[in-house]
Parts: structure tokens; C-alpha cells; sequence
């Protein structure tokens, strides 16, 4: 007899950003080496029965928790009752308290219109002052590298209930992460490479909320929520036989970390060449015995590496790119794509500089003729950018 109850699977919603997926963390361990001034995580987790596929190129968003010890400090300034049910977004959903703090919402970041929701529910003149219009500079700087916590200490007496203050928080956002593993060479995984965040600021220590809870809160056996965000604009070429320049330093390995495993499973006949740079060889060379096992089986053809203080000339990545710039152009000029990840404000304008600089001295161009050259590139998706 058939059996005409439904597959209750069937009816589960495929896992996606509004619904993440639960991932077990398989392995979560510290890269950096003793006397390092860093700490990278390595995070593995498990994939296995959520659907979700990924391509090198992509990232993972985790849906992080808020620091416990900021939370607690928070109910302990107000005087807030952590079980106290508030009503959080738009579809009303009711939390308690120290939950809505913990999961839902956004409180190490302050912004405009928090600081003058705010001001109604107090006299301080402090406050009445940083909103004005003409105040739009000191108010951008009072909100930067400030959170709820500041805020609430700087301008009392409140005047405001619980939920006056929980409706001016911003839902927290996923924070997303390049994805460092290819799903050909570890099925049913995604391998992340996050830096931890920490610094002090306006007397106050401060840490990341994301990645310092993966680096201290976040153990073996727990799971965390993710979902895969697709980046069409850092991609391996569909040819094997492409050549691929790729330049990360520090966690701007993670995704060229996916693109040589992917190339080292399909046995791709494409040269492949990365800079990499930190600040010490012996203790900030991430995943050093991977690449070089990698070198010595012929999959990565050329590694060069830039460690800023081990020498007394700080040497970063676009110093190696410079001293290579006969062959890189010859690579470039046979069709190689340049990948370059990390962050945004300095290394990626200056590897973007070196860049310029190569190709106008080994393409006899001048200065115009080179970034319309690299322009040129980026339109045929041969110079990519994941920059942050």
C-alpha cells in the first residue's frame, strides 16, 4: 500500500540568510604561531545535510551573538530586568530582554539617527548639542569606534523604558567571511580564515562581535548559524589552463587558500602564483606547511612571501610584486588573471599602484596608457577585487 502522508523534508525551507543553517564546528584552532601580536582562526565546520553548495570565490555569513560580558554591563548600568519581554522588528516578535540584547540586536555600533532618537529621552545638554546640524563632524566622530554602552554612560539621566531604548537598535547584521576551502577537496565542509578584532578605544577595551566570539566563545561540537553568499565577482577562469596571480596578506588568504585546492583536485594545468605577507615568518605564515607542500607537488608554481618586521626595510606584498615585475607582466600579457583580497584603505591601492607602475616600465606605456590597460582587464574579469 502506498503511503500518502508527505515527506516532511520536502516542506523544510532550503537554508538561506533569513534562515541559517546550524553548522557543527569541527575544528576551530589559532594559526599564529607563540609571540605573535595576531590571532587567526582556522574554523572548520560541517555542511552535511544543508543543501548548501558553495563555489571558490565565495563567502560565509554567520549570524554572530553579542558578547555576554557587554550585555551584562549594559543591564547593570540601566538597571534593566534581563527577563523583561520586549518586542523586537517588524513582524513584533516578543524576546526577553538579555535574548533581544544577545541575538537581535545591533549594540557595539552607534550611528546618527540612534544619537538623536536618543536625545528625546534625555536633558543632557552635551547630547542636545552633538545633534545639531551644524555639529554633523562631531557627531560622526563621537560615533565612531563607540558603542550602546558609551552612549548611555556619556549622556544620562534617562529617561527612557526599556523598549524606548530597544527600538532605536538596528537589527544585528551577518558578518561574512571569504570562504577558505574548496567543497571538491572537503565535501559536506566550509573552512573560514577570520582574524580576530580587538583594540582600545575612548578607554574601553573593544572586540569584534563576530570574530571574537569565534575566537574565544565558539568550541568544538557547537554549531553556528550560516548561510552561503554567492560573490559573482571573484571567480576562478572557467579555463584550467588559465594562469592565476593571486596577492593576500594576512586573512586575504582565505580565498586563494579555495582556489588552490580547487586547482589541486581538477589538476589544473594553469600556473599559479601567490604573495603572500604578515608581520613575522615564524609566527604569522598562515597555513605555511599547506603552501609549501602545495609548491614542492607543483600545484602553486611560484610563492613569494613579504614579512613587514623581520627586516628593518618594512617589505609588503607590492615590494615583491615590484622586484618580480619582468615575469608578472610576461604572465599578465599571456593572459593571467590578478586576484588581490584583504583590505580596501591600504594594501589593495597600494598593490593596485604596483600594478600601474608594472605595466607602464614593462609595457613601455605611459601612466594613462597603464590604468586603461588595467581597466581594460578588470572589464574582461581578469583583475578581481575582494576588498574589505
Amino acid at each position: 500500500m502506498q503511503n500518502t502522508l508527505e515527506n516532511p523534508k520536502s516542506e523544510k525551507l532550503p537554508f538561506s540568510r533569513t534562515n541559517p543553517f546550524p553548522a557543527k564546528v569541527l575544528k576551530n584552532t589559532n594559526l599564529n604561531g607563540t609571540g605573535s601580536s595576531k590571532e587567526t582562526r582556522h574554523l572548520e565546520l560541517s555542511l552535511k545535510d544543508s543543501g548548501l553548495f558553495y563555489a571558490p570565490g565565495d563567502a560565509l555569513g554567520i549570524v554572530p551573538s553579542n558578547d555576554p560580558e557587554l550585555v551584562a554591563a549594559l543591564l547593570e548600568k540601566m538597571g534593566w530586568d534581563e527577563k523583561e519581554v520586549v518586542t523586537v522588528g517588524k513582524q513584533g516578535e516578543t524576546l526577553p530582554l538579555k535574548e533581544a540584547l544577545t541575538t537581535y540586536c545591533e549594540i557595539t555600533l552607534l550611528t546618527k539617527k540612534i544619537l538623536q532618537q536618543a536625545a528625546a529621552f534625555t536633558e543632557n545638554e552635551e547630547l542636545q548639542k552633538l545633534i545639531l546640524v551644524e555639529n554633523a563632524n562631531e557627531l560622526k566622530e563621537y560615533c565612531n569606534g563607540r558603542d550602546l554602552l558609551d552612549m548611555l554612560r556619556d549622556f544620562g539621566p534617562w529617561k527612557a523604558s526599556v523598549q524606548d531604548v530597544v527600538s532605536m537598535l538596528r537589527k544585528m547584521t551577518p558578518r561574512l567571511y571569504s570562504i577558505a576551502s574548496s567543497i571538491a577537496a572537503h565535501p559536506d565542509e566550509v573552512h573560514l580564515t577570520i582574524g580576530a578584532v580587538r583594540y582600545t578605544a575612548h578607554g574601553r577595551d573593544r572586540k569584534g562581535v563576530c570574530s571574537v566570539q569565534c575566537a574565544e566563545r565558539v568550541q568544538e561540537g557547537d554549531t553556528i548559524p550560516v548561510f552561503v553568499q554567492a560573490n559573482k565577482h571573484f571567480y576562478l577562469p572557467d579555463s584550467q589552463d588559465q594562469d592565476i596571480i593571486m596577492v593576500g596578506p594576512g586573512t586575504g588568504i582565505a580565498p586563494f587558500r579555495s582556489f588552490i585546492e580547487e586547482r589541486a583536485v581538477s589538476k589544473a594545468d594553469g600556473r599559479t602564483w601567490l604573495f603572500f605577507g604578515d608581520q613575522h615568518a615564524s609566527s604569522d605564515f598562515l597555513y605555511r606547511d599547506e603552501l609549501e607542500k602545495y609548491q614542492s607537488d607543483g600545484v602553486l608554481t611560484k610563492l613569494d612571501t613579504a614579512f613587514s618586521r623581520d627586516s628593518d626595510q618594512k617589505v609588503y606584498v607590492q615590494h615583491r610584486m615590484l622586484e618580480n615585475s619582468k615575469e608578472m607582466f610576461q604572465w599578465i600579457s599571456n593572459g593571467a588573471y590578478f586576484y588581490v583580497c584583504g583590505d580596501k584603505e591600504h594594501m589593495a591601492k597600494d598593490v593596485n599602484e604596483a600594478l600601474i607602475s608594472i605595466v607602464e616600465k614593462e609595457g613601455s606605456m605611459s601612466r594613462d596608457e597603464a590604468e586603461a590597460y588595467l581597466k581594460d582587464l578588470q572589464k574582461q574579469g581578469r583583475y578581481q577585487r575582494d576588498v574589505y
